[in-house]
């Protein structure tokens, strides 16, 4: 039987104490680090095969994260009243 092919959304962010910690949103736990982005992401790719192998086993369902079809990330600057 071939695996299915599951997408989901990651998050990598600067460490405090030196290289990047990524963060899978649509699996609550999912958590990883590494020193470089491309170490992180590879570390990434495999606590969520390792997740979702988890999940399997104590048969508990696979979260599908849904693609939006139109979805943009982007930084935006504001204005905002000062911090008291």
């Amino acid at each position: 039987m071939e695996p299915c092919v599951y997408k989901y959304r990651v998050l990598i962010e600067p460490a405090e104490e030196g290289g990047f910690v990524v963060t899978a949103p649509a699996l609550p736990g999912c958590v990883t680090q590494g020193e470089t982005r491309d170490e992180a992401v590879a570390m990434a790719r495999d606590c969520i095969e390792g997740f979702l192998a988890c999940l399997a086993e104590a048969g508990e369902p696979i979260p599908v994260e849904p693609e939006p079809a139109d979805a943009v990330a982007v930084w935006m600057e504001v204005a905002g009243p000062v911090a008291a």
